[in-house]
């Protein structure tokens, strides 16, 4: 294609982007009616009871209870199986219409493809490309949906989650013409939605925001770059956000508990509720339910052949790779795109809770509960971004690499396989039994609110009121501000404990502040109060902001049963740093034994898990091999 070509198309996608913009919402799928009475009413009281001072979530056993309870007399509404994005979204949007409804998560919440994104809140920058090369029109409401999403998304948990600015260098005149064009139709697109309005910066003006931006390379001199917006977020606790929520708002949610097998009529041919056994302790129970909704992500084809063993596949699992880099390769306050690699894709380099993470690869690979990267992978990263940069890419810098399985989905309706959507389908291919898989983090929220109207419509539900996600804030969201760190610096820094007969200051600096204030919003202040009071103000690991008493927070009131549940989803040290998560593990392990009343040996069991986990992370220091030699 030329480049008259292509900016001629540029030119005309535009044209549509105005017409999609000036169109309002774009639903994807079908909408189904849902009875709208109380909608505002039900959702002030909904607010006032997630950020209600006093209230925190149901313990386990008081979960677990409502499960059992759920007899075929008084069945749930709705049974969600998996406990990622898309299921706990399922699980906040049906209990806040007034349904009553359980989720169950096999091992933890986001323990798999939910925590191990690129931490982007974006629309598709690459998708709206594909919609100018091919003139779809379709493509573009796919980005218009999602740019709308983002903005919800950063909107309903401000705390975990803000804008961040992206570079794109250009090495000639023609790709900062393209660039700059094609970023201000992403702007266009977002319309209301818009996050920051994106900009040419010279090649001066860039390296100034991103001093290991290389300037010059083989034969090519920087002309510039343009920067745009998109979103970051922390993505497992946003997860484990959502399902907090959802238990404040009245939903039963049950992680490490596990589907075994379905409960059938079968004088109608229908499933009516689950077998489930809870994964801690063994004992199994049954749960009656009018819907079940299969959010099990890469693994939602196991969850069908459940319900009949002859369901066709539609899972093409895809291997996501990134790796985390140390500080100094990206400033703090700019992401890097490159557009350009060897297999056509984009590799993105972004600033994350003080590290740099990079990624992400596409290759196809099989599903497992573990999934490792492989070192060529890990390689291919590091070389893609070693071509913008001017400081030197080591294999001994990577402090931590992770593979995650995207659930690319074949709408099982469609006449042919031959395109695989990154977009999200909703089917009932088994009376009872709604699955929900594909999409992707940005548009949880819209999956969720189309899988609960397919279930609303499967069970003849009749809720209390419309879908209200839209503007429900998560548990620490409401009240949060970015300012909000000064009150737990300035209360916990002035305030003074009692430690074996001494006066000594208090454990709170700064930078602990602002990291309680992000990661838990307007609730961190239990956090700081556990560690003033309870003599847990000490840090994890050296150079991290983890506190020892967010392990006793976390199990108390965001069901953190494992030290897998807490280094790597409830705190990101897993992913941050390989090694440093397992010289804390001794002392996780310990306060978790405490709360949980583990005897010596669940603690080694625990130990023993945990190594294996972080095995699984390829860091410098537990890669065995680089390039065929020992490192």
């Amino acid at each position: 294609m030329t480049a008259t070509t292509r900016l001629r198309r540029l030119g005309i996608i535009a044209g549509a982007a105005i017409a999609v913009a000036a169109g309002g919402s774009i639903l994807l799928y079908p909408s189904i009616s849902t009875n709208d009475r109380g909608g505002g009413s039900n959702l002030t009281a909904i607010r006032q009871k997630i950020n209600d001072p006093f209230a925190f979530v149901p313990s386990r056993e008081v979960q677990q209870s409502s499960f059992i309870g759920a007899s075929s007399a008084n069945p749930l509404d709705i049974l969600v199986i998996g406990g990622g994005a898309t299921g706990s979204g399922v699980a906040l949007d049906a209990v806040t219409r007034g349904l009553r409804v359980g989720l169950v998560e096999r091992e933890d919440f986001s323990s798999g493809t939910s925590s191990r994104s690129t931490k982007l809140i974006h629309g598709g920058v690459r998708y709206l490309e594909k919609a100018v090369f091919s003139l779809d029109y379709g493509q573009l409401k796919l980005v218009f949906h999602a740019l709308e999403e983002r903005k919800q998304l950063i909107d309903n948990a401000p705390h975990l989650c803000h804008a961040l600015p992206c570079m794109t260098p250009c090495f000639d005149w023609f790709e900062v013409v393209y660039y700059w064009m094609g970023l201000k139709m992403y702007d266009l697109v977002a319309g209301g939605r818009l996050l920051h309005l994106s900009r040419y910066y010279s090649a001066q003006e860039s390296a100034e925001l991103f001093p290991t931006l290389a300037r010059k390379g083989k034969d090519r001199s920087l002309r510039g770059t343009v920067v745009y917006y998109d979103g970051q977020m922390n993505d497992s606790r946003l997860n484990v956000g959502l399902a907090c929520t959802a238990a404040l708002a009245g939903a039963s949610v049950l992680n490490h508990a596990e589907v075994v097998s379905f409960l059938k009529d079968e004088v109608n041919k229908r499933i009516i509720g689950a077998r489930i056994r809870d994964n801690l302790s063994g004992k199994e129970f049954d749960t009656y339910a009018k819907v079940v909704v299969n959010a099990a992500g890469p693994f939602c084809d196991s969850v069908r052949k459940m319900a009949d063993n002859d369901a066709r596949p539609i899972i093409c699992p895809s291997s996501g790779v990134h790796i985390v880099l140390p500080d100094y390769y990206s400033p703090e306050g700019m992401g890097l795109i490159v557009p350009k690699t060897k297999d056509g894709r984009v590799v993105f380099m972004l600033p994350w809770l003080g590290r740099t993470v990079a990624g992400t690869t596409d290759s196809n690979t099989s599903i497992t509960l573990l999934p490792e990267p492989h070192e060529d992978e890990i390689q291919f990263i590091l070389d893609a971004i070693s071509d913008y940069l001017n400081v030197k890419v080591r294999r001994t810098d990577v402090l931590s690499a992770w593979s995650g399985i995207r659930p690319l989905a074949m709408d099982p309706s469609a006449k042919n396989t031959q395109s695989i959507s990154r977009d999200h389908v909703v089917f009932e291919d088994y009376p009872g039994l709604v699955t929900i898989t594909g999409g992707k983090w940005t548009t949880y929220r819209g999956m969720a609110e189309d899988a609960v109207n397919a279930a609303i419509k499967a069970g003849k539900l009749n809720p209390s009121n419309r879908c209200l996600t839209k503007n429900l804030r998560l548990i620490g969201g409401d009240g949060w501000e970015p300012s909000s760190f000064t009150v737990i610096a300035q209360q916990y820094m002035r305030m003074k404990r009692t430690y074996r007969g001494k006066v000594v200051p208090s454990v709170m600096d700064t930078a602990i502040a602002k990291h309680l204030s992000h990661a838990y919003g307007t609730v961190a202040e239990r956090v700081a109060a556990i560690a003033q009071n309870e003599n847990l103000g000490k840090r994890l690991a050296h150079g991290y902001p983890f506190l020892e008493a967010e392990v006793a927070y976390c199990a108390r009131h965001e069901y953190c049963e494992s030290a897998v549940d807490f280094i790597a989803r409830r705190s990101r040290l897993a992913f941050l740093d390989t090694d440093a998560a397992g010289r804390a593990l001794p002392r996780v392990i310990e306060i978790l034994a405490t709360e949980h009343k583990w005897d010596k040996s669940r603690q080694k069991q625990e130990l023993q898990k945990a190594k294996e986990v972080l095995e699984t992370f390829k860091s410098s220091k537990n890669a065995r091999f680089h390039d065929g030699k020992h490192i």
